[in-house]
This record gives C-alpha cells, sequence and structure tokens, in this order.
C-alpha cells in the first residue's frame, strides 16, 4: 500500500477530506469502539513550537487508541541543526510506525515525509495547519449542519490556519472570504487552489481589505492572533495594522443571527476579540478545542489501519 502523509489539506481530495470530517464525528460519538485501535504501534511527536492543544489532544489520542507517544522537543534532537532531517527521518522510521510534527518551515515536514517510509502528520507548520481544519469542520457541521453554499469568514492575519480552512472550505463548496489588512493577505497560490476547488463546487472564495462587508451574510467567523510565535518583534506594527479588524459584537452584528464564532486559540483576549464575543452564546471556541482530539484520532486512524 502507497504510503500516506497528512501534511496539507490540497494533498487531499474533496471526497476523502469529507469522509475525514464524518470519520471524526463517528469516533466522537463512539469513542469505545476505538479503544486501543492502534495497541502495540508507537508515534514520535517532534515539537519545535510550544503547544497545548495539539501536545494534549495527540498525547490523549494516542493513549486512548493504545499507542505509545514519543515526545520530541528541539531541545532533545535539534531537529536540522544536530544531524540532518533525512538523517533524523531514517532512525526514526526504524523505531516508529508515524511521526507528528510541529515545527515552522513547511519544507521540514515535507522533508520528513520525503524520507520516511512511515506516515507523516503535519501538526502545524507556518503554511498550514490541516489538524485543526478538520476539527473545525467537524465544528461546523455540527452547529450549522451540511457546509455547500453556507458562508465561512476568516479576519485578521492570512496565516497557516487561513490556509488550512481556505482549502478546505473550496474543496467542500463551501463560501469563503479571508479579510486581512492590506499587506497582509493570504499566499496568492493557496487562494487560486482553494478558489478553483471551490468553483468547481459552485462556491466561491474571496479576499477582501473590508471586514465590515466580507461578514454580511456570514455564517462562520473565524480569527485568530494577530501576532503567532515567531512574529514578536512585528507585535507594535501588527497592532496598528489591525486595529479594525477585531472581532467584537458589532462587528459580529453584521453577519447571519445565528453566525458561530471561532477561533482556533490561545485568544489574545482584547486584541483580536473581545470577552463578550468569546463568551457569547454563539461562541463555540471549547468546542472546537474539544473536537480536535477526535479529528486527530480519526487522521491516525485512517494512516495507520489498512481498514478503519
Amino acid at each position: 500500500m502507497k504510503k500516506r502523509d497528512f501534511l496539507s489539506i490540497a494533498d487531499w481530495s474533496g471526497e476523502k477530506l469529507s469522509a475525514l470530517v464524518e470519520f471524526s464525528g463517528q469516533v466522537k460519538q463512539n469513542p469505545r469502539k476505538y479503544l486501543k485501535a492502534l495497541e502495540g504501534k508507537s508515534i514520535a511527536m517532534i515539537f519545535e513550537k510550544q503547544s497545548l492543544r495539539t501536545h494534549v489532544t495527540f498525547d490523549v489520542a494516542l493513549y486512548e487508541l493504545g499507542a505509545h507517544g514519543v515526545y520530541l522537543t528541539q531541545a532533545d534532537i535539534s531537529l536540522g541543526k544536530r544531524e540532518s532531517v533525512y538523517d533524523t527521518a531514517k532512525n526514526l522510521e526504524r523505531w516508529v510506525d508515524g511521526v507528528v510534527v510541529r515545527t515552522f518551515a513547511h519544507t521540514t515536514c515535507a522533508d520528513l515525509a520525503a524520507s520516511m517510509r512511515v506516515p507523516v502528520i503535519n501538526a502545524l507548520t507556518d503554511h498550514e495547519h490541516p489538524c485543526q481544519a478538520v476539527g473545525d469542520f467537524l465544528t461546523i457541521t455540527e452547529r450549522i449542519g451540511p457546509v455547500k453554499g453556507r458562508k465561512l469568514v476568516f479576519i485578521g492575519d492570512g496565516n497557516n490556519v487561513c490556509h488550512s480552512l481556505m482549502i478546505l472550505a473550496g474543496k467542500l463548496g463551501m463560501n469563503f472570504v479571508a479579510a486581512t489588512p492590506h499587506g497582509y493577505e493570504p499566499d496568492r497560490k493557496v487562494v487560486k487552489l482553494a478558489a478553483a476547488a471551490a468553483k468547481r463546487l459552485g462556491a466561491r472564495v474571496d479576499v477582501s481589505n473590508n471586514p465590515r462587508e466580507a461578514v454580511k451574510d456570514a455564517d462562520v467567523l473565524y480569527t485568530d492572533v494577530w501576532t503567532s510565535m515567531g512574529q514578536e518583534t512585528e507585535r507594535e506594527e501588527r497592532m496598528k495594522a489591525f486595529r479594525e479588524f477585531q472581532v467584537n459584537k458589532r462587528l459580529i452584528g453584521r453577519a447571519k443571527p445565528k453566525a458561530i464564532f471561532m477561533h482556533c486559540l490561545p485568544a489574545h483576549r482584547g486584541e483580536e476579540v473581545t470577552d463578550q464575543v468569546m463568551d457569547s452564546k454563539q461562541s463555540v471556541v471549547f468546542d472546537e478545542a474539544e473536537n480536535r482530539l477526535h479529528s486527530e484520532k480519526a487522521i491516525l486512524l485512517t494512516l495507520l489501519l489498512d481498514e478503519k
């Protein structure tokens, strides 16, 4: 069987992604069915970046599926520095059945996958966050039902989370708008790819610099921090650029009355989102955090078992 990885939403067809979201829901509804399904398997978890949700959910997922997780920080292996990424990969593939990697450069994740015989899962790079997107779409379908023809608006920085959500929305026929300040738009290649996928299903992917116009008729409003890890020196400049992109009661009031609010967390309350929105009935931020556990189980099962 050809080795399967989960590096980018772009690598998977809309049909397989839809099935993955659906399977995530099945895992959530019947977790006991999958207890110990990966018994005897070992997974290396390489984390160059700090993490709460990704670390805990993958750790718990592996435990409940019966697998053994080996947690490795940059201090443990100095990926690409102490020895080449290739040499690290060729060692790890002799010991483990799969690798979860949370790193900075997307090329590091891709190079690991290209060098290994075992599956590699992208747990976040600077370019994409595919596990987050799957869990998010599980949350969206739970709250609003089928996504085809509905509208998701991402407000803020056109970052890794924006990229994964945009591509997944396009491949599932959901309208998507990235509302960003000038100079912070998502990658043009990602926009082109997502727009082409959306067009085939009668949907649209757009980029706007006007958040008030973008959120009209939105079913989902989504935001992320304005300054991510590794961008600390840009904080002052970003605070000025993103000032008009805060998700507050006034902005969410321009969306549909039953629109939901989402955030991948951690949130900087008072910056990209107000307490009034974070703690409102429209907010599903902690539901989506929980759903990361179920979607990551589904991803692990899909990649590591011949059959679900």
